[in-house]
Order: structure tokens, then sequence, then C-alpha cells
């Protein structure tokens, strides 16, 4: 059996489990900002992106994948495929390098990328070409340009994509460095966490273009005035990606939180603000600002773009609560 020939029984069921997850995603709110990517989820088949994906078992990871000889296996892998969960689709030396993330969260991103008929979309990281897919279903497929830096990731992406009947632009490359022969773009999405964002990007937008990515462990979306300035707050929700690579990883050394009190230290809030300022505040500077700030939540926070300097900050850009990025 190939990996995209289901047996009739499984792809009756292949269907069941994506119209199940899209009444799951609705329920959820996830596409609230724009419930037109309800259609784009009803239609694109997710399993067909992850012919074989890791699920974590005592002392590791175990494979699931579409062409086991054991049919129970089999329903296993569609039902998982269809699951509201991120799936770890590649491994390297026991480390995740690539996965496809969970799809109530690729549909709120994606409803907070606030796209228009028309736009042109470029999409940083590949990943297995899920997100490309139904990017294209909405927009068309000349619209939509994906990067990623390793050709087994892109080369996978182009099947998965054209088994599913889809064609957008894929490209192999530094995502840190954008695709300047695709340019201009009036949307960038990224699938990975950054440092900061590469100001290579910015170039690549027309003015009024948004930046959705990934930073910290929030999202931040970023409005484009020009090549050289662009600014925006951070999205209310968590969000945990694989670091983009090709480009300055986050610092992800342990931070010494001993000292601090248990309430802080176990707060997801404050670990946004420690990861946000690494680098430029010690941990016991960040809870005393966490502390004399009212705890704030993610929706407080913003990053500014201008020309060579990249700051986050609180509550106000020019305030007194701001640190380098880079």
């Amino acid at each position: 059996m190939g990996a995209h020939a289901l047996d009739r029984d499984l792809t009756e069921l292949a269907a069941a489990a994506r119209a199940a997850l899209v009444r799951e995603i609705d329920a959820s709110g996830a596409w609230a900002a724009d419930p037109a990517w309800r259609a784009a989820f009803e239609a694109v088949p997710r399993h067909l992106f992850v012919p074989y994906y890791y699920v974590g078992v005592m002392g590791g990871y175990e494979r699931r994948w579409g062409e086991s000889p054991d049919r129970r296996t089999r329903e296993k892998w569609v039902r998982g495929a269809y699951a509201d969960a991120p799936l770890a689709t590649r491994l390297r030396d026991g480390e995740l390098v690539s996965s496809s993330s969970q799809p109530s969260l690729m549909a709120m991103m994606l409803a907070e990328l606030r796209v228009r008929d028309g736009d042109r979309v470029l999409e940083i990281g590949a990943g297995t070409g899920y997100n490309a897919a139904l990017l294209a279903h909405r927009l068309g497929d000349d619209r939509v340009t994906t990067v990623d830096l390793e050709p087994e990731i892109t080369e996978a992406a182009r099947r998965h994509l054209a088994a599913a009947g889809y064609h957008p632009v894929v490209v192999t490359g530094d995502g840190a460095r954008g695709v300047p022969e695709r340019a201009p773009f009036d949307r960038i999405i990224a699938t990975c966490t950054l440092a900061s964002v590469p100001t290579a990007w910015l170039a690549q937008c027309r003015p009024g273009a948004l930046i959705l990515s990934p930073l910290a462990t929030g999202l931040i979306a970023l409005t484009v005035r020009d090549a050289r300035h662009a600014e925006g707050r951070f999205l209310h929700t968590p969000a945990y990606f694989v670091p983009l690579r090709g480009a300055d990883r986050p610092d992800e050394g342990p931070a010494d939180l001993d000292a601090l009190p248990r309430p802080a230290r176990e707060s997801e809030l404050f670990r946004f603000l420690l990861a946000l300022s690494r680098g430029s505040l010690e941990p016991r500077e960040a809870y005393a600002l966490w502390e004399r700030e009212g705890q704030p939540r993610r929706e407080r926070y913003g990053i500014t773009v201008s020309g060579e300097r990249e700051w986050a900050w609180l509550d106000d850009p020019e305030g007194p609560c701001a640190w380098p990025l880079r």
C-alpha cells in the first residue's frame, strides 16, 4: 500500500476524523477572527502531510506510519493525524527538528494573519507542507511561497503538497534571509521561534504588511511601515516552536531561578518575560519588573524595529520598561 493510497475503510475514517477536527477547532474559537479558514481545514487532508510521525513512549519515540502492515497501527496513524495536537515528524540524534503544529494553533495564527484576496504570503518554515496547503487553498498556489533550510524537508513538502493537489512555490534556503526573488509580500508568517526579527523580512514587505511570528514563548504581530521600521504587540496565546535554523538561536541556557518566589518560578507569564528579556535582564531584575507592573499579560508587551535597532517593551515603545533584542 502506498503512503497516500488508503483502503476504503481508512479513507472513510480519515474523512470522519477530519470533520471531527474541524468541529473541535470551531468550538475552540481559534478562527473567530476569520471564519473563512474553516473551509480550508475541511478541504485539506492532513494525513497526506504526515505519512509517518513519532509519538512519545517510555524511553523514547514510537513511529506511526501509513504503510504499516498492521491495520490497527494504520488506524492509529490516521486518528493521530487528525488529533488536535502537534506531531513530531523529523528527529535527528533524538532532537526534534521538524513538526506539524497543533491544528487549532495553526488556525488561530492563520486567522490572525488577516489575509485578503490577492495577498502574497511568505511562510518561514515549510515543515510538512500542510500550512502552505491551507494558505494555497485560501489564496491560490501562485500567491504562496514557503521556505526551509533543509533540502530533505522541502523535497518532502513538495511531495505532500502535490499528493494533496497543491503547488505553491517551495524554496530551499535560509528563512532568515526571506525569498527576495518572490517579493514583495503582504504577509509573512513564521512557524519557528525567533530571537529577533530579521531585517531582510521588512525589506521584502509592502508598506502595511503584517508579520506574524513566534518569539520568546509568544506570538508577535508586527505591522511594517517601510523597509526599516515595524512595530506591534504580542497576541494573548502562548506558543512553543522549533527555533529557526540559519538565524541566531534564542539563548536556551538555564536561568538561575532558585532565589525567586515559587509562584514566579511556576508562572508561565513570568517565564515568557524571562525568555523575552534574556540577555538583557537578570532573573531578579525581570521579577522586580513583573511584580511592580502587576504581573502583566502578553498583550501588554510589544516589539519595535527601527533600522538596526530592535527592542522589546512593556506598554509603551518609548517608555521606561524596554530592552534590546539585538
